[in-house]
């Protein structure tokens, strides 16, 4: 037991030697770090088969040496180095867009047939105006000014405008 306790104390006592290499090495302090942390993990799980009496500091530094060729091997991904004061992007919550969905699916419901129909044909199913006219059975002016209509409902609809409701003059 007292070998197997020299043994961890004595590779714990070249933490400092492996990160002074390890940075010098890798020339980037993360970077550093990951190596020496790969390089005590595999030293530890293998002491067992560390011969006593032989020099503790070099079989380490030629798991190291190991490890950086294989990492070196390996394929690289491109990342971005990130800073603590960095700005995130915005991430858009999940949950808001099921929202939008359900709210873009109620307003849909509120418009009239006619206009609904031209606007899925052309905005959901990509149809060309000629498609939609052809399709059912109206002019391409049609087409454009149900389109438009329709957008411009949506959209207020979706904003919370209320609509102007037009009175017809009866003689």
């Amino acid at each position: 037991m007292l070998d197997k306790q020299s043994s961890h104390t004595q590779l714990l006592a070249c933490i400092p030697r492996l990160r002074r290499y390890a940075r010098a090495l890798v020339g980037d302090r993360a970077g550093a770090d990951d190596l020496v942390q790969d390089t005590m993990e595999r030293g530890w799980s293998r002491l067992a088969g560390f011969l006593p009496g032989s020099d503790m500091r070099a079989w380490l530094f030629s798991i190291m040496h190991n490890l950086r060729i294989d990492h070196l091997r390996r394929p690289v991904l491109p990342t971005e180095a990130f800073e603590d004061e960095a700005q995130l992007p915005p991430v858009p919550a999940e949950q808001s867009q099921g929202l939008e969905l359900r709210d873009l699916q109620a307003a849909l419901m509120q418009l009239p047939l006619e206009q609904r129909e031209v606007l899925l044909l052309v905005a959901l199913e990509e149809m060309p105006y000629e498609a939609v006219a052809q399709a059912l059975n109206i002019p391409v002016g049609t087409v454009m000014s149900r389109l438009s209509r329709g957008r411009e409902k949506l959209r207020a609809i979706m904003e919370g405008r209320s609509q102007p409701t037009v009175l017809k003059v009866v003689k």
